[in-house]
């Protein structure tokens, strides 16, 4: 796994286009939608940040898309614990016209207000140094789609909007797909089994198993729920057999009732996620 302090790895089929130094005192970090009133850019939660780092423009392939990209990089923040500080897609975050020119001094990020998104989530290196990465993915009129990546250490003593307690409780979701109805396959996505292993060592950690399933048109929902619940028993068997004890596991079954909105967050699935003391 890459340190915390490195840029996170580029989307597999993107082409990097431009890298921009970014050292500035006040750099403009957004942590809610933007609005432009008349003329000066406004957002309900926004810093003017001392910080160091660059930032990369990417042109995603044709046979790939910007909600892979997008998951891409949530995967890898998943990875290094990072905290989603604010995400937004579509018309919720603004007026893409702002984003690209005023907030990122990218003209080829404009895109349609409604194919856009963005997040900015914070990290922390165990010598306590912060840092802030931010993507943004937007598909343009001639639907060639692009992701800015900015990768920011924030010097000691600023103030961050909402990345409070370094030492955060709740670790994941480590995101598991399965199929399966009799037996179960589960997809781990590599090295996502041993931070689990790993995390779970520290006495006193809960391991929560939260189980979702895609409600099939030919099933009821009491039955989508059922698989649900197999699904988590059989990935718990396989967790107490490589280290993590039934006495620290807790299944919580979600089925087909709870939906999000994040393209990696789909399907039939295990979200596992880690408590400690």
């Amino acid at each position: 796994m890459a340190a915390t302090g490195d840029s996170p790895a580029a989307f597999p089929q993107s082409t990097l286009e431009t890298t921009v130094n970014i050292e500035s005192s006040s750099h403009l970090v957004l942590f809610s939608a933007v609005r432009e009133v008349n003329n000066e850019i406004r957002s309900d939660s926004l810093a003017r940040l001392p910080v160091s780092g660059e930032g990369r423009l990417y042109q995603i392939a044709r046979d790939s898309s910007r909600e892979r990209a997008r998951a891409h990089y949530l995967r890898l923040l998943g990875q290094r614990n990072a905290e989603i500080l604010f995400d937004c897609s579509g018309v919720r975050c603004g007026r893409s016209n702002v984003w690209a020119n005023q907030i990122f001094n990218q003209a080829v990020l404009y895109g349609a207000d409604a194919t856009q998104d963005y997040l900015v989530a914070g990290t922390a290196s165990e010598d306590g140094t912060r840092w802030l990465t931010l993507v943004y993915t937007v598909t343009r009129g001639n639907l060639r789609e692009y992701v800015w990546v900015e990768h920011l250490r924030v010097a000691p003593g600023a103030s961050i909007p909402g990345f409070g307690n370094l030492a955060r409780r709740v670790e994941g979701p480590v995101i598991v797909p399965w199929q399966g109805g009799v037996t179960y396959r589960f997809n781990w996505q590599a090295g996502d089994r041993q931070r689990v292993t790993d995390l779970a060592r520290d006495e006193g950690t809960i391991v929560a198993l939260v189980s979702y399933s895609v409600l099939e048109a030919d099933e009821s929902f009491s039955d989508a729920m059922e698989r649900a619940r197999r699904a988590a028993e059989s990935l718990s068997e396989v967790l107490s057999k490589t280290g993590v004890s039934r006495d620290q596991q807790e299944i919580i079954v979600a089925g087909p009732a709870v939906v999000f909105s994040e393209p990696d967050r789909q399907g039939n699935r295990v979200e596992v996620v880690m408590i400690s003391r």
